[in-house]
């Protein structure tokens, strides 16, 4: 049995993360599907998870082609049972995570007013609910893997909506609100097992997120954004994913606040 630690394997193919296990959630498109596509190209085996099997299958076969490593587990965040035979998957397939990028959520702006509970609790459900499964599910796996291999990554995307205010956008803020005040707490808990906890707020990025929105003031004001400010695209928070998983195990950058150049807030 190989001794290489992942730092050792990266040090020699020059690919910082070569030996490593990443999952990543919502995969099927935007932010999770840049990210996947980045870190199989920096060397790490990669588990892809979201509901559209069909989406799932040919980012693999994209990363095959590319010389990458990939495996696709088709699961809906919010089940936790299924999530949990997910983590059983990447640990018999892959040998278990050391990196976990939580990224799968939905955004539905709306007036309060206008008591869109279904909305509601559809961002609860999967921004919240489904974050805690899968960090209910892979935080053994990475707690191991910081003892075993010396390192291990938990990256959760929240948003700039955790700190700004924007109008009728309150139920999606506050939900990634939890997501950054609760990995500044899974920081002070998981750190000194050596499991570095990072959240990512990026500002707006072009993903299927817009497409969702069913409100008509929200729609309007980010088309209207794009008169003015060059949205973020996904690659660069996969590329910002990656310099964080590739950092000497010393470093930690547990908030990363990312904006357009031109977004004021």
């Amino acid at each position: 049995m190989s001794t290489e630690t992942p730092a050792s394997a990266a040090s020699a193919s020059g690919r910082p993360l070569d030996g490593r296990v990443a999952v990543v959630t919502g995969a099927s498109s935007g932010i999770g599907e840049a990210s996947a596509e980045h870190l199989a190209s920096l060397g790490a085996k990669v588990a892809v998870l979201a509901r559209r099997a069909e989406r799932l299958d040919d980012l693999v076969a994209r990363i095959g082609a590319s010389g990458g490593t990939a495996v696709a587990i088709a699961v809906d965040v919010t089940d936790a049972t299924a999530v949990r035979a997910a983590a059983d998957r990447v640990e018999s397939e892959l040998g278990g995570a050391d990196l976990l990028l939580n990224n799968a959520g939905v955004m539905l702006p709306a007036p309060v007013e206008e008591l869109r509970a279904d909305q509601w609790q559809r961002q609860i459900d999967l921004n919240v609910s489904g974050l805690m499964n899968v960090i209910g599910a892979f935080t053994p796996q990475l707690v191991r893997a910081a003892g075993e291999r010396g390192v291990a990554d938990l990256i959760n995307t929240s948003s700039s909506a955790a700190r700004n205010l924007y109008p009728t956008f309150a139920v999606y803020a506050a939900t990634k609100a939890f997501v950054s005040h609760l990995s500044k707490h899974l920081r002070v808990e998981l750190g000194p097992k050596g499991v570095r906890v990072a959240a990512i707020e990026p500002g707006i990025v072009g993903t299927e997120l817009q497409d969702h929105v069913t409100d008509t003031g929200a729609r309007a004001w980010l088309e209207g954004s794009k008169e003015t400010i060059d949205w973020l695209v996904p690659d660069d928070i996969a590329r910002t994913v990656g310099f964080i998983a590739s950092l000497p195990l010393r470093v930690n950058l547990p908030q990363v606040f990312i904006m357009p150049t031109a977004q004021p807030s």
